[in-house]
């Protein structure tokens, strides 16, 4: 069944007679291209800046309020679905950051309570203590988080697994990065359809954006809503964007039964091949300090042969030589010297790995370099995908694939991820289709990973544009992706900014819009190499902002549903 889905973008202030007025107008310009669903902005009501705690008291919402019931009642008179953030009081006498949807009845059919706060809102208001809801319609599935909780993937990850077809994401966001990578990667990863609504105009009261610009080190004009209120498709498409700057309905019309192909183009089921007994210490307390110290700064490559199979081998060394003379590592493609591995239906004999070891180990002779790449070797009673990390005396470390994926219908995989200390820091291989898991790179991260390295088989066009980069960034973790190309994208680096906790005075860069936009060198599709110098220290600051650490303060209260068994989570 076809539906129109919108998002509305607008300002909000601090008066809460003109908020209301300001949704109720947008809410009926929405209705004039007969949204069956809409969503609002995260603080419709107010803008997220109070005095004190009895003013942020003051300014929260009662649901059986008058502000709420107006909203149900556009609900009603437009035949709609409503999706509203709000401060809302409680009974407890806390305030929660709350997601609210109300049905085409009036009827509060829904509710999602924030679970990971930002910066000051850890003063004013409580967490999350249970997860949010699954609101059915006739259209089908839909779910709500609001703003933080979609910067990281363990909240909508958990939704999808419970049956949401579609994300709504209410946001409070000057951040050109969440529009720009978060908020399209949660959607295709889950195979789902999304639409956020963030602000526009000032996020603090007007009247003291001179002095919060000062005191925070942030230029006036960042201290806006940043727009870009998006509708994303399961593909990662982005089938409706909203400007920066101005109010808008953002639409598009959308078929919720899309939502329920989660196969990737080999055939393998994103949701049947998790594995969440590998996922159990996201749902786990994590102590301070994740990372132990590493380098400033290393060099790394990423290589792309001409050859695909065995003749790969004797380009090896010219590879080499042409990389800067301190490089440390190097990664190549997905089983670089098997050939064509889409038709790679059986087991490839054992002598294609037993050679390219040996000519990874002569590449490296006489430098500081390891060279990464995957292999067929033994796995438990069968053969996987494996990982291996080579320097001139052989292999140092290797890495089963952790997940099953139907390229590959003879593959034994693995069942734990490890991480190998090195000179300059801690470094986890993640094989292959495991980089669609971001479950999986969040265990790497918890695990004190600095660099994550993978070979990998580019299948989906996202993976590029926002997997790869979401996993450096909601984890403060430097990647190198190489893969052979598709059409146009291969592989890339991702390092990260040296400075990015807010609130905080920045020595190196000042502040363009942009939080933890991982800096990018793309891998070429030409033969040849590409390098880049990464910062692994940079991976041991996770601190976005007060109290909120990206991986300390993560909401594992909620993640239980991330790690019960398969056949309970689907």
């Amino acid at each position: 069944m076809k539906v129109r889905v919108a998002a509305l973008q607008f300002a909000s202030g601090t008066d809460l007679d003109e908020n209301l007025e300001t949704c109720l107008r947008l809410i009926d310009k929405a209705a004039e291209s007969v949204a069956r669903l809409m969503v609002l902005p995260e603080f419709s009501n107010h803008i997220s800046w109070y005095d004190d705690a009895d003013h942020a008291w003051r300014v929260a919402l009662d649901l059986d309020g008058r502000f709420l019931r107006a909203i149900a009642g556009r609900a009603i008179r437009h035949a709609c679905h409503i999706v509203i953030n709000v401060s809302l009081r409680n009974s407890g006498q806390n305030i929660t950051v709350s997601s609210l949807c109300f049905n085409p009845q009036g009827l509060l059919a829904g509710r999602a309570d924030k679970q990971t706060l930002m910066g000051h809102e850890n003063i004013w208001f409580a967490r999350a203590d249970q997860v949010g809801d699954i609101v059915h319609t006739d259209f089908g599935a839909l779910a709500m988080f609001p703003c933080r909780d979609g910067v990281t993937c363990e909240t909508p990850r958990g939704l999808a697994l419970r049956g949401a077809q579609l994300f709504c994401d209410s946001l409070n966001s000057f951040a050109l990065d969440e529009a720009s990578l978060h908020v399209p990667a949660r959607a295709p990863e889950n195979k789902v359809f999304l639409v956020a609504a963030n602000k526009v105009g000032p996020l603090i009261p007007v009247h003291l954006l001179q002095d919060v610009s000062a005191a925070t080190h942030i230029p006036l004009r960042f201290l806006n809503g940043a727009g870009e209120s998006q509708i994303v498709s399961p593909s990662g498409e982005i089938l409706a964007r909203g400007p920066r700057d101005r109010e808008a309905v953002v639409s598009a019309q959308i078929d919720l039964k899309l939502a329920n192909d989660k196969s990737r183009p080999d055939g393998t089921d994103l949701f049947a091949a998790r594995r969440p007994v590998l996922y159990q210490p996201i749902a786990q307390v994590s102590s301070q300090p994740i990372c132990g110290d590493a380098a400033e700064t290393i060099e790394i490559a990423l290589l792309q042969p001409a050859a695909t199979d065995e003749a790969t081998l004797d380009e090896l060394a010219d590879l080499v030589e042409d990389l800067p003379e301190l490089t440390m590592l190097a990664v190549l493609p997905e089983l670089f010297c098997y050939g064509d591995t889409g038709n790679l239906h059986t087991v490839p004999s054992a002598g294609v790995a037993d050679r390219a070891i040996a000519a990874m180990t002569l590449a490296c002779e006489g430098t500081q370099l390891m060279l990464c790449a995957s292999l067929v070797l033994p796995v438990g009673d069968g053969y996987g995908v494996v990982s291996v990390l080579i320097d001139s005396n052989g292999l140092v470390a290797s890495q089963p694939q952790l997940h099953r994926c139907e390229r590959y219908p003879w593959m034994t995989t693995g069942d734990h991820l490890s991480t190998i200390d090195l000179s300059w820091g801690r470094l986890a291989m993640i094989t292959g289709d495991d980089m669609v898991f971001p479950e999986l790179a969040k265990v790497a991260a918890l695990q004190g990973a600095h660099l994550l390295v993978a070979p990998v088989t580019l299948q989906e066009f996202w993976e590029e544009s926002f997997g790869w980069r979401s996993r450096a960034a909601e984890n403060r973790v430097c990647i190198a992706v190489s893969s052979r190309p598709l059409q146009q994208r291969a592989g890339l680096i991702a390092d990260l900014e040296e400075e990015f906790t807010l609130m905080t005075e920045w020595q190196q860069r000042s502040f363009d819009g942009y939080i933890n936009n991982p800096k990018i060198t793309q891998q070429g599709i030409q033969p040849g190499s590409v390098s880049a110098r990464i910062h692994p220290r940079a991976a041991c600051n996770k601190l976005m902002s007060e109290r909120t650490d990206l991986l300390l303060d993560r909401p594992w209260q909620l993640s239980a549903g991330l790690v019960e068994h398969a056949e309970e989570s689907h």
